[in-house]
């Protein structure tokens, strides 16, 4: 319950710097218009990652953490993806739109949360190695089951933030636009609604975590 109340402290005070920016509410008439069509796409990319970084999780297991091929693929920024698909962009597609954004956000965020779901993983030798491959899959199931919910609620605002650069360099209006503008523009009333969001999201891990003393 102390680490509750503790958390709700934390998330209480960003949302009230949120309500109490200096300056006006807008300086236009009125704040920008949400990105509605950013929905679909960013919804298709958390169920992506959703499904496909637990999945190579539990097909590679925990060894996974320390492949060198894995950190490879995983050490590019965003930037330099974006960059490359723009670089291999075919002129007569036109500008790249939201499923350009999708496969450059995939190729960024995948790698690095197949491994943070790996390094989650516990060690399975000798048990359940000695138990037999079914053994072995099934503990690595179990356990990200019990982490799934928590890797997305933690997860989440990282995405959020990450998605700027390939946002901008893409020229797609995207949910982490949205943030920047309205942080930048002091849309007070816009952040309390994301900041609301995210402590939702942080609400969400609570029971599956169990409290000590």
């Amino acid at each position: 319950m102390s680490r509750l109340l503790q958390g709700l402290v934390v998330w209480g005070f960003g949302l009230a710097l949120a309500l109490t920016l200096p300056g006006s509410v807008w300086k236009a008439a009125t704040p920008p218009a949400f990105p509605w069509s950013a929905l679909g796409p960013a919804a298709l990319a958390v169920a992506s990652l959703a499904v496909l970084a637990p999945l190579l999780a539990w097909l590679g297991g925990p060894t996974l953490a320390a492949r060198r091929s894995l950190a490879l693929v995983e050490a590019p920024p965003d930037l330099l993806w974006a960059a490359l698909l723009l670089a291999l962009w075919p002129p007569a597609w036109g500008p790249p739109a939201q499923g350009a954004w999708l496969v450059a956000f995939l190729a960024a965020a995948l790698p690095g949360e197949v491994r943070w779901l790996a390094q989650a993983l516990p060690g399975e030798h000798p048990f359940p190695q000695a138990w037999g491959a079914v053994a072995t899959r099934r503990v690595r199931r179990l356990v990200l089951r019990r982490l799934g919910v928590r890797w997305l609620a933690a997860r989440l605002p990282v995405w959020l933030t990450a998605t700027l650069v390939l946002e901008r360099m893409l020229g797609v209006p995207g949910l982490g636009t949205d943030w920047l503008t309205r942080v930048a523009g002091r849309d007070r009333r816009g952040l309390a609604v994301w900041v609301g969001l995210l402590a939702g999201l942080w609400l969400l891990t609570r029971p599956w975590r169990r409290e000590t003393a």
